[in-house]
Parts: C-alpha cells; sequence; structure tokens
C-alpha cells in the first residue's frame, strides 16, 4: 500500500504484527526505550513525510505509560510532517470514566413509590386543585428521600457539608490525543457511549458483535436453542441486538436495590433458562465479579452450559483464578488486550482475534471507503 506507514507502541507489538500481515506491509521502525528516570524515550526511525499514519497502541498494562507514549509518537509523527495521523486504540484508556460526578443516590429508586393521583368521582371538581395537591406531596417526598440519603452519607444536621466528587478524565484524554496532533481514532467498544462525543476529531468507535455472532454461528453447537443473557441493564441493548440478529431467546440479571440505606443490591433474573445452554453477553470484564455472580445465579436457575462472551478482558488480579473458580463453562475473550497470562491461569478462557477487523478498517480509511460494512454481522470476509 502507497503513502501508509503503521506503527506499533510497547503494549501489544503482537497485534500490530498481525494487522501488518494481514495488510500485506512490513510495521514501521521505531525505537522505544525509557530513561534512567523512567521518561518515555521515543524516535522514529522511518520517514513519515506526507504519510498516512497509523499508530497501534492498546490502553492495557502501564495504562498511563502506555498513554503517554502514544502521545508522544503522534507528536513525533506531526512535527515529521506526517499528512494524517491515526491513533489505533483496540482498548481505549479512561473510557469507563465519563465527565459526570457520579452520586450514589442519582440513580437509585426511591425508598417508596411516590403517592398516587388521588380518584376523584365528581366529574365537577377543580382539576388544578388536585394536580397542585398531587405535585406539593411530590415535591414534599422526594425532598425527604433527599435529606434522607445525606443523612445516611455523613451530613446529619449540616446542610452547609463540601460535596464531594469524583475527577473525571474523559474530556482530558480527548483532548490529549487531538493537542498531540491525532486527526483520526480508532477503536473498539467505548464502555461509556458518550466519551465518543468528547472528541473534536471524527471516531470510529467499531463494534465487537459481528465478531461475536460469528463465533457464536461456528464455534457454539446448537446456538439456536442457547440464550442470551445480558449481565446487568447496561448491557441489554447488546445482547438483545445479537439475540435478534440470531433469531435467539434472551434474559436480563437486574440488580435491584432493595435498602437503600445500606445500598446492598439483589440479584433478579428476567427471563426462562431453565435447561438451556446461555451465551452472557458483556463489553468489558475487569474484577470478573459481575459475570461469576450472574453465572451462579443462571446456574441456581437450572440453566445447563454456560458460555461467557466478552471484548475486553482486563482480568485485573486474581479475576482469571475467579473465572476458574466460577460457574462459567468458558470464557471467550477478544485480543483487543494480551491475553497470555490468562491463557495459563484458566484452561476455560478462549480468545477471538479483532486483527481482521482493524486492519480491515486500517484499509478502508486509507483508500477512502466506508467503514460500515464492518458493523454488519453478515461481514464474513474478517
Amino acid at each position: 500500500m502507497k503513502n501508509l506507514v503503521v506503527f506499533g507502541g510497547s503494549s501489544y507489538p503482537e497485534l500490530t504484527a498481525a494487522v501488518c500481515n494481514r495488510l500485506g506491509i512490513s510495521s514501521g521502525k521505531s525505537k522505544l526505550a525509557k530513561f534512567s528516570n523512567n521518561e518515555t524515550s521515543v524516535e522514529m526511525r522511518e520517514s513519515v513525510r506526507e504519510q498516512d499514519v497509523y499508530i497501534i497502541q492498546s490502553g492495557c498494562g502501564t495504562v498511563n505509560d502506555n498513554l503517554f507514549e502514544l502521545l508522544i509518537m503522534i507528536n513525533a509523527c506531526k512535527v515529521a510532517s506526517a499528512k494524517r495521523i491515526t491513533a489505533v486504540l483496540p482498548h481505549f484508556p479512561y473510557s469507563r470514566q465519563p465527565d459526570v460526578p457520579y452520586k450514589a443516590s442519582s440513580g437509585a429508586p426511591l425508598a417508596s413509590l411516590p403517592p398516587a393521583t388521588p380518584r376523584n368521582d365528581k366529574l365537577n371538581t377543580a382539576t388544578t386543585a388536585s394536580t397542585d395537591d398531587v405535585s406539593r406531596q411530590l415535591m414534599n417526598k422526594l425532598a425527604k428521600v433527599s435529606l434522607e440519603n445525606n443523612n445516611s452519607s455523613g451530613g446529619a444536621g449540616n446542610s452547609s457539608q463540601y460535596r464531594q466528587w469524583v475527577a473525571r478524565s474523559g474530556t482530558l484524554v480527548a483532548d490529549l490525543l487531538t493537542c498531540a496532533g491525532a486527526d483520526h481514532i480508532i477503536t473498539m467498544e467505548m464502555h461509556d457511549p458518550q466519551f465518543q462525543g468528547f472528541f473534536d476529531c471524527p471516531v470510529d468507535n467499531l463494534v465487537s458483535s459481528p465478531l461475536m455472532i460469528n463465533y457464536i454461528r461456528h464455534q457454539i453447537p446448537n446456538y439456536q436453542d442457547a440464550v442470551i443473557v445480558s449481565p446487568d441493564a447496561g448491557g441489554a441493548k447488546r445482547a438483545t441486538a445479537i439475540a435478534e440478529k440470531l433469531r435467539m431467546d434472551f434474559a436480563l440479571v437486574h440488580k435491584e436495590r432493595r435498602q437503600v440505606s445500606t445500598n446492598k443490591r439483589d440479584l433478579m433474573l428476567v427471563g426462562d433458562v431453565r435447561g438451556k445452554d446461555i451465551i452472557i453477553v458483556d463489553d468489558v470484564t475487569d474484577t470478573s465479579y459481575t459475570i461469576t455472580r450472574a453465572a451462579r445465579m443462571l446456574r441456581e436457575n437450572g440453566a445447563r452450559k454456560i458460555y461467557a462472551l466478552v471484548c475486553h478482558a482486563i482480568l485485573s488480579g486474581n479475576a482469571a483464578r475467579n473465572i476458574e473458580d466460577s460457574c462459567i463453562d468458558q470464557l471467550i475473550v477478544s485480543n483487543t488486550i494480551p491475553q497470555h497470562e490468562h491463557l495459563r491461569d484458566s484452561p476455560k478462557i478462549k480468545v477471538y482475534d479483532v486483527a481482521p477487523i482493524f486492519s480491515e478498517a486500517i484499509r478502508r480509511t486509507h483508500f477512502g471507503e466506508s467503514v460500515s460494512m464492518l458493523f454488519d454481522a453478515q461481514f464474513d470476509t474478517i
């Protein structure tokens, strides 16, 4: 391919080699090292003047070092007069941290239902008075619940207490990439859908559902009789889309908060899984707590064999050992993150390859073609 250069960061050189192999090119020459004081050293040993440059760096391992290394590589190519610079991040760092400050009570249901609208059997009564009365009752109820939540968090009797908040780095990371010189971003399955809107440059957020659908069709026996399950409400849309395309049944594991004061959540199963094979679908698993707990509940409700299909398997700490000891029979993950150590820790873990979809995205972007076909489950050349 003419005027195309693909560099790879130090986070995942195997994926860079696989992408370049499918593109039929050799990876760009660079030297990545550390000074004695742990500052990042980058040397681009290949001309990129008027070239279309792609830099592959996954947000895994030592995330902060890899992110800063990517920024320096982007800036080095910009200073060297590259025509266009595209940052390819199979797993996007900090995408789990939106810019909206999190409040434990913001998404919590009320302790009890708001007052119901009083029945009025008289036809000639004034509806305005009754509406104002209901509104007043509802506002009083909401104020009471808010006061109880503040008291439970340690602010009893002190309305002027400082409101704690958590710094979110979504916009910061987007600004760092664009300020460094990135003209385009290619990534896969951002955990927070609003993250894509933080950028001032085009972002192609690839989806893993075509790869998951192809894996289910070719690797899971009698998949038509299985049930697609979302381990939480956040992934319901993704799981239902896969179930509809494969014409399979769908179920949902819902976390229901029963006690607001203690923040305890009980799992509730929506759907029938008795005597069925189960395919749990999720975008990311870190501590593996969510999917292992959901798998245990599904087993208790009569599920037969349990598969878990995940895009980004971070599996930090002893997560791989937890998977090995859980009710999950097989965990299928992508290689957006290196899985060598995880494969040694648990024989239950299997890997499907994302190099074809990233190489095709790079090829289509380089030639100015549409990448919408990569979102189609029928796209079988990958």
